[in-house]
């Protein structure tokens, strides 16, 4: 059974920052066996182009392959689009996140679980949990 995960790249980060994208760019992906060795291959690959990506977030695949849960996440957010960008050429599953549809996703799930919602701040786990809930729902 697989693993989904969520990875990031400071340089990645950098790149879509300077070409107008956004700062927030993450992979999401699936692996066979296990997403720590899925993101050693992505690093030694140089998956878009970098290689730094640090596996933020891992859960149980549930079932779900990859083509799977990039198209259920390209319904809530958009992918970067490989072919537009030839530094990232080939590199599917790479998506910029808008900050606020994480932010209110989370805190709706706080608030609908009864916890007291204060002073909420989005870290890049939020966000990564945020896109794994979203792609294997």
């Amino acid at each position: 059974m697989g693993e989904i995960y969520v990875a990031r790249s400071s340089g990645a980060c950098k790149w879509g920052a300077s070409v107008g994208l956004t700062k927030h760019i993450y992979k999401v992906g699936v692996a066979e066996d296990s997403a720590h060795a899925a993101v050693k291959a992505l690093n030694q690959s140089q998956y878009g182009a970098e290689a730094d990506w640090k596996l933020l977030k891992r859960e149980d695949a549930a079932g779900v392959d990859e083509a799977t849960a990039i198209e259920r996440l390209s319904k809530k957010e958009k992918m970067v689009d490989p072919a537009l960008y030839p530094k990232i050429k080939g590199a599917r599953g790479i998506f910029k996140v808008k900050p606020v549809n994480a932010e209110n996703y989370l805190v709706t799930k706080m608030a609908l679980e009864n916890n007291v919602v204060t002073d909420f701040k989005l870290t890049p786990a939020d966000i990564a949990t945020y896109l794994i809930n979203n792609a294997i729902r």
